[in-house]
């Protein structure tokens, strides 16, 4: 049936009137409604005023807690209502019955078992290594007594150790780092495992002490992290200490306890420096630093860095990759220096490098990184900016001045996890992270892959000084050999599918080399 075309043009007529009639009413309503537009305005009146300083600490304590509740170092799974009640004042058994740990709290063991299975995947080259020894045991007989952030990459390294036939007790080496469920899921697998996240300081020297001292077991290995631990068997348990087979030391604060003991003839021990060793300093230190600086950062502080003014101190492996990551988000950097080297590299890096006084009234990050004391003093922390960020990529708690800080004139607030507003009497405030400790394990995490690196030249280092016939090595300082280095990276290379050229034989007799390595002599700067 057809329809006329003067009934569908007053069909069409009619429908554009009534969208027309519509459309005009809804204007009038909105012109005529003004009250909803004020109210709107009063809305944002009321919440703008709302944020009382209570408020504003509540709500930012609760952003904080949104933010932090995570699989990290930045939180663990601890149950609020165990946080006033220190984990030395419980009594805690695994499901096996023994009580030979101290952890936050037992229960978050299958949380943390899952953390370094997450772990493990990422660190195909440590557990290749466990894989390939565990049949031979290298470390049968070794008691390793260790002292190292304990997180869920440290927790798979702990764990090829013992399958490697050693027996393990561990501690942390920072007061903020550990994981708590990590730490209980090693106490469940029955590694003596004394840790907890938020330790005071009595409780970081009780840990240690609980480490070494225990009736019918006696060290005979240590790994270290900061020389903490090893200093606590020299000075409390010199007997012990005399008869550790080797050391393992991974930062540049405690290879340089190291060598201050061997330069006045006290170190009766043979020593690897982890530290210096090509795969730490070139992938830990660098590479690690570059994306974990960010995440500590952000976290902590939500800040933008675009046109920000940045102060490092220190151009350092660590430094290079701080620097070279606040860099390509468009921060601009500052360096301060001691070595006219590291300082010609930052030059030529595109950095300017100055004194700290020269530029501490204008910048808006500071960020310590030397393995020094005393890089930020009370002077330099009066003369900041409002608002200045505060941190330290060091693994020492002593490169700020914290404790110039607790005085009465000064008032701290706690705004966030391991975020704190140091007031001045003037209204100033300086945003301290962490207290000075360590940023990126305090407040955030770092790259799984990166210390599966760090962990396998570690574990070898330990099989190296365990299995070392008599005489190899003195009392002294050693670096990993140069051949080792080069097996860890090899490890880690099928991860990125890369396939090494081989020297034909005139080419290896030509470069007066063997074709399998070591490539490089030790005196090569890579």
């Amino acid at each position: 049936m057809s329809v006329p075309e003067s009934a569908v043009g007053d069909e069409m007529k009619q429908a554009k009137e009534i969208e027309d009639a519509e459309k005009y009413s809804f204007m009038a309503t909105v012109t005529k409604a003004p009250k909803k537009q004020i109210q709107f305005a009063d809305d944002m009146q009321e919440f703008s005023k709302f944020p009382t300083k209570t408020g504003r600490r509540s709500l930012s304590r609760s952003i904080s807690q949104s933010s932090t509740d995570s699989y990290s170092s930045a939180a663990s799974y601890t149950d609020s209502s165990d946080d006033e009640v220190s984990p030395r004042e419980k009594q805690q058994t695994n499901s096996k019955g023994s009580s030979n740990f101290c952890v936050k709290n037992i229960k978050q063991a299958e949380f943390g078992r899952r953390e370094i299975e997450i772990a493990e995947q990422d660190m195909s080259a440590l557990i290749s290594l466990r894989k390939r020894a565990q049949g031979e045991k290298p470390l049968a007989g070794a008691k390793i007594v260790g002292c190292t952030h304990i997180t869920a990459q440290t927790a798979v390294l702990i764990e090829t150790l013992c399958a490697l036939g050693a027996q393990c007790r561990w501690s942390a080496c920072n007061i903020y780092s550990t994981q708590n469920e990590v730490a209980a899921a090693l106490a469940e697998a029955g590694v003596a495992v004394f840790a907890w996240k938020g330790e005071s300081e009595d409780d970081f020297w009780w840990c240690i002490d609980r480490c070494v001292n225990m009736d019918g077991w006696q060290a005979n290995m240590i790994l270290d992290d900061g020389g903490d631990l090893t200093h606590w068997v020299y000075k409390k348990y010199p007997n012990v200490f005399k008869k550790i087979r080797g050391i393992v030391e991974e930062s540049v604060t405690g290879v340089h306890r190291l060598y201050q003991l061997s330069k006045a003839g006290k170190l009766c021990v043979p020593a690897m420096n982890v530290n210096d060793s090509v795969t730490k300093q070139k992938f830990d230190n660098l590479y690690c630093c570059r994306e974990s600086i960010l995440d500590g950062l952000k976290r902590t502080t939500d800040v933008m860095f675009g046109g920000k003014q940045v102060v490092v101190c220190g151009y350092g492996e660590v430094g290079k990759g701080c620097c070279a990551a606040l860099k390509a988000l468009g921060a601009i950097v500052n360096i301060t220096e001691i070595d006219p080297i590291c300082a010609l590299q930052a030059c030529m890096d595109g950095f300017r490098v100055v004194k700290l006084n020269e530029v501490i009234r204008q910048v808006d990050v500071v960020i310590t990184c030397t393995g020094n004391k005393n890089v930020v003093t009370r002077e330099h922390l009066d003369r900041m900016k409002n608002s200045c960020i505060v941190c330290n990529m060091g693994h020492s708690n002593t490169e700020i001045d914290v404790t110039s800080l607790r005085t009465p004139e000064l008032t701290w607030e706690r705004v966030r996890s391991q975020v704190d507003h140091v007031i001045w009497p003037d209204g100033k405030r300086v945003v301290l992270l962490a207290e000075g400790r360590l940023l990126n394990l305090s407040c955030s995490t770092v790259p799984t892959f990166v210390l599966s690196i760090t962990a396998t030249t570690q574990a070898l280092a330990l099989i190296e000084l365990y299995n070392a016939p008599e005489g190899r090595y003195k009392q002294d300082v050693y670096l990993l050999p140069k051949k080792m280095d080069e097996y860890v990276a090899s490890l880690h290379l099928p991860s990125f599918d890369a396939h090494l050229t081989e020297l034909t034989d005139d080419q290896a007799k030509y470069l007066g080399l063997n074709k399998n390595g070591p490539f490089k002599p030790n005196y090569y700067r890579y």
